[in-house]
């Protein structure tokens, strides 16, 4: 979506966009589905989980990070990241919020 061009929605539309961007990815439906099964996890884990390359693998948490759909903290050498709660029901009440508008049966023709 072009800059000129998000301009005609709404906030609330340009961020649900982003985050929806930012889960349209299967690498990084496992990476969420694996950190939300634990309290934190090292960069490290994620790599021998998701079973892609180290590089490949940052990439995916940095367009998490950057959506605000995790969060990671810098210990040592490794960075500890974990699912971003409250990002995430903001998520789940917008998409719940569309779903339920979109989908009821009466609005179909």
């Amino acid at each position: 979506m072009g800059l000129t061009k998000t301009s005609q929605f709404t906030q609330e539309q340009n961020d649900l966009a982003e985050m929806a961007k930012a889960l349209g990815h299967p690498a990084r439906i496992a990476i969420l589905q694996y950190l939300s099964k634990r309290q934190n996890c090292v960069c490290g884990s994620i790599v021998d989980e998701i079973g892609l390359a180290q590089a490949t693998v940052s990439q995916h948490l940095k367009a998490l990070k950057d959506a605000g759909l995790i969060q990671g903290t810098i210990s040592g050498v490794s960075t500890c990241y974990c699912i971003n709660t409250d990002k995430m029901s903001e998520v789940k009440n917008q998409l719940s919020a569309l779903l339920d508008n979109c989908c009821n049966p009466f609005n179909c023709c």
